[in-house]
């Protein structure tokens, strides 16, 4: 199967240094994946050194504003809600710890990225309260029993403004075989 073979690439690039290649794709759910967390969400998700699987849901804006920002914070899933989560763009590999996603970005939760980011409001983040996470095998679990579509992430899509209809859009891309299953 090719979302096996997909996941056994994440593996083996994660268990290098931080500064490995990047690792991430997009789970989509399926239309009848009834689970109330992850229902018609598009989750961007990379592995961890220990082979879990971290993420945050990129098509779920909240009514919540951060308070210091006054920016829109997106529901990540449901671990750590409290948590304050940062997808970010940056030139160069964060100082304190993050997971690299794409070239050039990263996902964090750790303060002493966020904080920065939180003061130049450039506009190269985005906030989320909470993440999304599978421990090891329990994802490959999920798949056999055919609840997400995997499709490979962008930087376009991660950053988009507009979320609404991104589930939708993503299906359709999927069911005309563009998933990697």
């Amino acid at each position: 199967m090719k979302w096996l073979l997909w996941l056994c690439f994440l593996v083996s690039t994660v268990s290098a240094p931080v500064a490995a290649q990047p690792n991430a794709l997009l789970l989509v759910a399926r239309p009848d994946l009834v689970d109330p967390n992850f229902r018609e969400s598009v989750v961007l998700v990379t592995q961890t050194d220990d082979g879990s699987t971290v993420g945050v849901i990129l098509n779920r804006p909240t009514a919540a504003k951060h308070p210091q920002t006054g920016e829109t914070l997106y529901s990540g899933g449901p671990v750590m809600r409290e948590v304050t989560v940062a997808l970010l763009r940056a030139e160069r590999e964060p100082e304190a710890p993050a997971f690299p996603v794409l070239k050039g970005v990263y996902l964090t939760m750790h303060p002493q990225n966020i904080e920065p980011l939180l003061a130049q409001r450039a506009g190269n983040y985005r906030l989320y309260r909470g993440f999304s996470g599978w421990a090891a095998g329990q994802l490959d679990s999920e798949m056999q029993r055919e609840g997400w579509y995997l499709l490979p992430a962008n930087t376009e899509l991660l950053f988009r403004k507009d979320t609404a209809g991104m589930w939708q859009e993503l299906v359709r891309k999927a069911r005309g075989g563009v998933a990697m299953r």
